[in-house]
C-alpha cells in the first residue's frame, strides 16, 4: 500500500501542478484588472517633484543634454519613407538570413525554416537627438538617441518529421545610444570608406513572443530571463568600445593610395647644345611625374659645361604605374630671367620591370609632338638609371585601417626614414589686399607648394608631402608658411604672408605620428591643421 500511495502522491502531484500552471496561464491572459484608471495629462509646470521625477526617462536627450540637436527634420524624412524602407529592410534581411538558414537546418534534421509574415509594422523608429564630435582625423562620429516601439509582426513556420510549428515576433521595443563612426573620409562617393557602430550603453530590448499561438512571454520568470540574456548578448558584442565594422569600400583604393616608389639616378649628359650667347651653357636636370603638380626633384647646376656628370639620385612617389609618366627635362640655367629649356626626355613606368635597375640613354627632344620636325634636330641624350619599386598590400595600409604609422617602402635608407607631412585646411586666415591662401614647406633646402584656394578664410587642401631621408630629422624643423597671391593687374602687393609656424620634428620621430592645428605667427585669429608621419622600415 506504501508503494501504491507514494504513486499516486507524485501522479497527483504532477497533475495538480500542470493544472494549475494552465489555469493561471489563461487567468493571466484573459482576465484584465478592472482598477485601471486613464493617465492624467498636465503640462509639466503643474506636475509635482515625484511626477517629475517619473518623466525623466521619457523627456527627449536634447532637453536634458544641450549638446545634443533636435532632428526633427530627420524623423519626419523617415516618417515619409517609412513604407517603403519597411519593405526594402525585410526584402534585405530576407536576402541574408535565407543562405543561412538553409546552410544550418541540415544539422538538425529540419525540413524547412519560412518566413510566412515578415514586416517592421508602419511605426518608424524615432531619433530623440544627435551629438557630433569634432575631431582632428579623417572621421565623422555621431551618437543618437534611438527610441522605436514597433508594431513589428515576424511569423516564422518551422517543418520537422512531418509537423509544423510557429514562432511569431511582435510588439518591438528597442531603446539604444548608438555611436555611429564613418572613417576614413575619402574623396569617392559616399565619401566614407567603413561604419563603426558601437552602443555606449546596454539597450532595452523587449518584445512577444507566440510559441503555437501561445503567449511565452506570460510564462512567470521567462521575460525577465530572456530580457536580461538579450541585454548582456548584445552589449558583449556591441558594448564601447566593441564595435560592429561594415566596409563600404576599400579605403586603400578610395584614398588613392601610394603604388609604389620610382628611384631614379640621373648619370650625365653628352653633346648637349649651348643656350648662352657667351660661353657654354649651365644645364641642370628636373624630374616630374604626370598627374602630379606638387613633387618635382632637380639637381645641381653644373656651370659651363656641355657635357656634365651629375650621378645624383632621387625618389618619387608613384600614385598609379600604368598611367604616370617620368619626364626628364634639361634647362640651362640664368641669373636673369627664366631658365631656358634645352630638351626633354619620357619614361614610361609602365614599361619598366619592377625591381629590375634599368639604365636608359635617351635622346633629348624639343617636345613629346611625334610629328613634329623639330625633334629631327639632335640636342644631345642623357643617361638616367631607373628602378620601379611597387608597394607591398602590407606597406599601402594607412592609420585609419589599422591605428597605426606605416612602414617606410623597400628602398629607404635603414638608418632614415619617410618623413610624411600633410597639409589639411586652414581656418581664419584673411590677407590686407587679397585672401588666396596656398602653403610652402621648407625643408633643408627644398620647398614644396599646395594648390591656390582662390577667396577663402577656410581653405582646405588635404595635400600630402614625403622626403626620403638618410637619418631622422631629430634636430631639424619645417617652416611652414601661408601666402597669398594675386594675378591682378596694378596691385601693388601681389604676394602677402597670411602667417607661417615652424615646428620642431623631434615629436615626429619619437611618437611616430602628430595631428594639430598650430596657430600662425603674424596673423590675428589663423590657424592650420597639419598631420606629420615618421615611417621607417622597421
Amino acid at each position: 500500500m506504501g508503494f501504491i500511495s507514494t504513486i499516486l502522491g507524485l501522479f497527483g502531484f504532477g497533475m495538480g501542478f500542470v493544472i494549475g500552471l494552465v489555469v493561471g496561464y489563461f487567468l493571466f491572459i484573459y482576465f484584465q484588472p478592472t482598477d485601471v484608471e486613464n493617465p492624467e495629462i498636465r503640462p509639466l509646470v503643474e506636475q509635482t517633484t515625484e511626477g517629475l521625477q517619473k518623466l525623466i526617462p521619457e523627456i527627449p536627450i536634447w532637453i536634458k543634454n544641450p549638446d545634443y540637436d533636435r532632428l526633427d527634420w530627420l524623423n519626419k524624412f523617415i516618417e515619409y519613407m517609412w513604407p517603403y524602407l519597411d519593405k526594402a529592410i525585410c526584402k534585405m534581411a530576407k536576402k541574408i538570413a535565407e543562405p543561412i538558414i538553409a546552410e544550418e537546418i541540415p544539422k538538425y534534421k529540419i525540413e524547412s525554416v519560412e518566413f510566412e509574415t515578415l514586416t517592421l509594422g508602419c511605426l518608424p523608429p524615432t531619433f530623440q537627438g544627435m551629438k557630433v564630435y569634432n575631431t582632428e582625423e579623417k572621421e565623422i562620429i555621431m551618437e543618437l538617441g534611438l527610441k522605436w516601439a514597433a508594431n513589428a509582426n515576424v511569423l516564422v513556420a518551422v517543418k520537422a518529421f512531418g509537423l509544423k510549428a510557429t514562432v511569431q515576433v511582435l510588439d518591438l521595443q528597442v531603446f539604444a545610444l548608438p555611436r555611429i563612426t564613418l572613417k576614413p573620409l575619402v574623396p569617392m562617393f559616399p565619401c566614407f570608406a567603413n561604419i563603426h557602430v558601437s552602443l555606449m550603453e546596454k539597450p532595452h530590448v523587449d518584445f512577444g513572443v507566440k510559441l503555437l499561438g501561445c503567449d511565452a512571454m506570460s510564462i512567470p520568470g521567462v521575460y525577465r530571463i530572456i530580457q536580461e540574456l538579450i541585454k548582456d548578448q548584445v552589449a558583449n558584442m556591441y558594448l564601447w568600445p566593441k564595435r560592429l565594422e561594415v566596409q563600404i569600400m576599400d579605403p586603400a583604393t578610395a584614398m588613392q593610395k601610394p603604388r609604389g616608389l620610382l628611384n631614379v639616378k640621373v648619370i650625365r649628359a653628352m653633346k648637349l647644345k649651348k643656350k648662352d650667347l657667351l660661353g657654354a651653357s649651365d644645364p641642370y636636370v628636373k624630374l616630374t611625374l604626370t598627374g602630379d603638380k606638387v613633387q618635382s626633384k632637380k639637381t645641381t647646376t653644373k656651370m659651363k659645361n656641355l657635357n656634365p656628370e651629375w650621378d645624383e639620385e632621387f625618389s618619387l612617389v608613384v600614385m598609379d604605374p600604368e598611367t604616370q609618366i617620368l619626364n626628364v627635362t634639361v634647362y640651362d640655367w640664368d641669373e636673369v630671367g627664366s631658365h631656358d629649356k634645352m630638351g626633354l626626355c619620357v619614361v614610361l613606368i609602365k614599361d619598366l620591370t619592377p625591381e629590375e635597375p634599368k639604365t636608359l640613354t635617351l635622346d633629348l627632344l624639343k617636345n613629346l609632338d611625334p610629328n613634329d620636325v623639330q625633334n629631327e634636330k639632335s640636342r644631345g641624350q642623357i643617361v638616367v638609371e631607373v628602378n620601379y619599386k611597387p608597394f607591398k598590400e602590407n606597406e599601402m595600409t594607412n592609420f585609419e585601417e589599422t591605428g597605426e604609422v606605416e612602414k617606410a617602402p623597400e628602398g629607404t635608407p635603414e638608418t632614415g626614414g619617410l618623413l610624411v607631412i600633410i597639409i589639411h585646411e586652414a581656418q581664419d586666415v584673411e590677407g590686407k589686399y587679397h585672401t588666396n591662401p596656398s602653403v610652402r614647406l621648407h625643408f633643408r633646402g627644398e620647398e614644396k607648394k599646395t594648390k591656390t584656394v582662390k577667396k577663402n578664410r577656410d581653405p582646405r587642401w588635404e595635400e600630402e608631402f614625403q622626403f626620403v631621408l638618410e637619418e631622422p630629422p631629430t634636430n631639424d624643423r619645417v617652416h611652414v608658411e601661408v601666402r597669398s597671391s594675386s594675378k591682378k593687374l596694378g596691385l601693388r602687393h601681389p604676394k602677402e604672408t597670411l602667417g607661417y609656424v615652424d615646428i620642431n620634428l623631434a615629436d615626429v620621430v619619437h611618437n611616430k605620428r602628430i595631428n594639430e592645428r598650430y596657430h600662425l605667427i603674424d596673423s590675428k585669429n589663423g590657424t592650420i591643421q597639419i598631420e606629420m608621419q615618421w615611417r621607417t622600415a622597421t
